[in-house]
């Protein structure tokens, strides 16, 4: 009775299996069957956010979105769902070692009966660099769990990158239409004088140019348009046929130097990657503490009791120990000490890079900031010439090559101030993340993607 209840304790302890069959892999239909949890959210800024996205998604909510039903963010949290397993398979102890064996005499009589031995052993050497192993495990886990923030601090930026890229390729592609729309005004007029022997093609090649040209930019900027679009819809975890209404402006920040400066002085205490490789080299220490324990022989301790053939009983224990003559684990302890050093050597240029990074993407945004200015006021003076030709042409004060001419330039000019706002835009987004915190109070600049109307 006692070894069924046993028996039945062993059974209701393993651990059962349940298959997981495959999905499809489509995607959401739409943004309505999606969610994303407030408390999910890895930053105040998300987590304060009100989602709501039946007046469509702001850069805020589209972040959110992303937060919560990335593809690569929900392979992150499996490998920190592994890593924790593995710290848990780590702190278990060994299972003790059992082993019964019996002897049967060849020919029965003169007192004699079956002999046995039964013994109960332990692995020493395990239960000694156990603690060691935990103290990787566990700081393993803790690496994989700040890359995990990392990664959706990442991905917060992509999502405010990528919502800025088809707002501002869909802005370039309203300026091109428009542009296009215009010219094609001109084109009746060529292909007329053409038709009537008033005009030579060699004439007419600045004006059937200039259509082409544009129609290029279209093409160009409606494949631009369509593969942001599409890892948008990647992203967020939606179907590539979802309807994906973006509303609002893009993202801006413009931190001041004294915050930068703040940024630079807490970097290694914030930034989620460098605090994951921190944890990787407490990890490293662990494991090389315990490669250094198991250099220490081996130990197996184990009791017994046997009985011999003559019915003679003996009670005694046994000791197995691993003779350090040739392997001592030199090997692996040389193996962890070099990846120690790789380690702390990775980190070092890690910092170092970042600390460049952040001041140069400082700088660029300073540049950035005074060539916008310059383009604007550019752009502007443009479009005045380009309204006033426009005027002239019509009342045939202007022949139609030099009114193309001036719109050229001005189209050029709108682009180049799109261009522009979209490099402001991606190095915002890069150094903001670089900062690793947005609880800054940061001067937020609301600049929709827009061009001058022909």
């Amino acid at each position: 009775m006692t070894g069924a209840v046993v028996v039945a304790l062993v059974v209701s302890a393993c651990a059962s299996y349940a298959p997981l069959p495959l999905d499809r892999g489509e995607g959401a239909a739409g943004v309505a069957q999606l969610v994303a949890p407030a408390a999910d959210m890895p930053l105040p800024s998300l987590a304060t956010h009100r989602f709501d996205p039946a007046d469509g998604l702001d850069v805020t909510e589209t972040a959110m979105l992303a937060v919560a039903n990335s593809p690569a963010l929900k392979l992150k949290r499996d490998e920190l769902g592994v890593a924790r397993a593995q710290a848990f398979a780590a702190g278990l102890l060994p299972d003790p070692q059992l082993s019964l064996g019996e002897d049967f005499p060849t020919h029965s009589g003169g007192g004699l009966s079956t002999a046995f031995n039964l013994g109960l052993g332990e692995d020493i050497g395990a239960l000694l660099t156990r603690s060691s192993r935990q103290a990787a495990a566990r700081s393993q886990a803790g690496q994989v769990n700040l890359d995990l923030l990392w990664a959706e601090w990442q991905t917060v930026a992509q999502a405010r990158l990528l919502f800025d890229q088809v707002l501002n390729l869909r802005a370039q592609q309203a300026r091109l239409a428009s542009e296009q729309a215009a010219l094609d005004q001109v084109g009746g007029h060529i292909h007329a004088a053409l038709a009537a022997g008033n005009l030579t093609y060699d004439s007419a090649s600045v004006g059937l140019n200039a259509a082409a040209d544009v129609r290029k930019q279209q093409a160009d900027n409606t494949v631009a348009l369509h593969q942001a679009d599409s890892d948008l819809h990647v992203l967020l975890g939606l179907a590539s046929t979802a309807p994906l209404e973006l509303v609002g402006a893009p993202y801006r920040v413009t931190p001041t130097p004294a915050q930068l400066q703040q940024a630079l002085a807490d970097l290694l205490h914030r930034r989620p990657d460098l605090l994951a490789l921190q944890a990787g080299y407490q990890a490293q220490e662990a494991k090389l503490r315990g490669a250094v324990l198991a250099q220490f022989p081996a130990l197996t301790l184990g009791v017994n009791s046997a009985r011999d053939t003559s019915a003679i009983y003996t009670h005694g224990f046994s000791l197995g120990i691993t003779l350090p003559l040739f392997d001592r684990n030199r090997g692996n302890i040389a193996i962890e000490r070099a990846t120690r050093q790789q380690l702390k050597d990775d980190y070092a240029s890690r910092v170092l890079t970042t600390r460049s990074d952040m001041q140069r993407l400082a700088a660029d945004l300073a540049t950035l900031d005074r060539q916008h200015r310059a383009l604007t006021v550019h752009a502007e003076q443009l479009a005045d010439a380009r309204r006033a030709a426009e005027q002239s042409w019509r009342h045939g004060l202007l022949d139609w090559p030099t009114w193309l001419a001036i719109r050229s330039r001005s189209l050029a000019a709108d682009l180049d101030l799109l261009a522009v706002q979209q490099q402001q835009a991606t190095q915002s987004i890069a150094l903001e993340a670089l900062l690793g915190n947005t609880d800054f109070d940061i001067a937020t600049h609301p600049v929709s993607a827009q061009a001058s109307t022909p």
